[in-house]
């Protein structure tokens, strides 16, 4: 056992200290706080470790609610209050676009309207009859009957489905604004849902992709918009703060302004901006993504906006408009050098960049604010409780 004094939090969360000079990371561990620990990993340049005991505890430091907290691993920061876990989002940010000379301005932080029950997607294990998440960075179930940063309605469903024959599965749980459930199970079970039919509200059951009850997509409403969401299409999976993510793109859509929105999934953020500008492309790789987005013109009766299905430095190039305004919502890795050159090559007035990895977003942004000014950082809270922030960031060029 080690006896250690925690310095600050890492960019996961994760309480750092040191023992003989050697950093260690240890979860669970709040600044200031003085714990013995366990080294589980230990590595040349660090360690991991354990908690074993709190010999000096801070004030900041809750109760976490979830009875589930110290084993599952996908909440990170539930031994915080939300103002302290904001407080520490805000200044993780600032750091990291403060080390790089990226940013030194404001940071706007819209909170989560809901801390708890939020999460309209949930992803999950079934394994020798118990149903839960793996423990984290292991292949332990942790078993649990609900998860308190998801919906009610996604949790209701969660013990049910023991009662289905499935012994062994992977389960994944959507719900949309009007809790309707879309279920995508895969498993070599046999698998007898009629039970789930009764006092659920299941529009969908997919089960090793194909299609066996219903339909294989659900439609979610946000804000005025309705979209059609595919099984296997992605939707962000906070209803409250993707409103508040619309909002930003129609505050900086000019009008009559040609826009292009790279990764633009089922067409969300291409039909906001298609309110205001005069045309809009969309380009997404899966292509059930694309079919719900063209779907999705005609729901909200948009026929200026343009869908193409494929990789965004493959389809990019093959836009000829002068561009406007560049929305891109990459995944983690961030844009790919061939898609930034195109962009900076495009030299649209403004671009908006939507990211769930800051560490990508500020490697991304070291390049672009060689050519733009960044107008507004937004920080918004899609992930409460974890270290996980979505930014918005709206660039001007220089």
């Amino acid at each position: 056992m080690e006896k250690v004094k925690i310095e600050r939090l890492d960019n996961f969360g994760r309480g750092i200290g040191y023992i003989n000079n050697k950093v260690v990371f240890i979860e669970n561990a709040l600044p200031e706080e003085i714990v013995k620990c366990e080294i589980i990993e230990d590595k040349k340049n660090y360690s991991v470790g354990k908690v074993v005991e709190y010999i000096k505890q801070v004030q900041e430091r809750v109760v976490p609610k979830c009875k589930y907290y110290d084993k599952c691993g996908g909440c990170h920061l539930q031994h915080l209050s939300y103002d302290d876990t904001k407080n520490y989002k805000i200044n993780k940010i600032k750091n990291m676009l403060q080390r790089e000379n990226v940013y030194n301005g404001d940071i706007n932080f819209i909170e989560n309207k809901n801390d708890y029950y939020y999460r309209n997607k949930i992803e999950l294990k079934i394994e020798n009859n118990d149903i839960g998440f793996y423990q984290n960075k292991t292949h332990d179930l942790v078993s649990i009957n609900e998860c308190l940063i998801t919906k009610s309605c996604i949790n209701k469903i969660i013990p049910e489905l023991l009662e289905c024959n499935l012994s062994n599965a992977k389960v994944t749980i959507r719900a949309n604004y009007n809790d309707e459930i879309l279920l995508i199970i895969n498993t070599s079970d046999e698998f007898k849902y009629e039970k789930l039919l009764e006092n659920n509200k299941i529009v969908g059951i997919v089960l090793n992709d194909k299609l066996i009850y219903g339909e294989s997509y659900f439609v979610e409403k946000i804000n005025d918009m309705y979209f059609k969401v595919s099984y296997d299409a992605f939707f962000q999976i906070n209803e409250y703060i993707c409103s508040k993510l619309f909002e930003i793109i129609d505050n900086n859509i000019k009008n009559n302004s040609v826009v292009a929105d790279l990764y633009c999934g089922v067409g969300t953020l291409t039909l906001v901006a298609a309110k205001k500008a005069n045309k809009v492309y969309g380009i997404e790789i899966v292509e059930n993504a694309i079919l719900d987005a063209i779907k999705n013109a005609k729901i909200n009766n948009f026929e200026n906006a343009y869908f193409m299905v494929g990789s965004v430095p493959d389809i990019l190039p093959k836009i000829n408009d002068k561009l406007d305004l560049v929305i891109v919502d990459p995944p983690r890795a961030g844009l790919d050098k061939k898609t930034l050159d195109k962009i900076i090559e495009y030299k649209p007035a403004s671009i908006i960049y939507t990211s769930c990895d800051p560490m990508t977003l500020v490697r991304d942004l070291k390049e672009l604010t060689k050519y733009y000014d960044i107008k507004k950082f937004n920080l918004l809270d899609m992930f409460s409780y974890t270290y996980h922030v979505e930014s918005v960031v709206v660039l001007y060029l220089k």
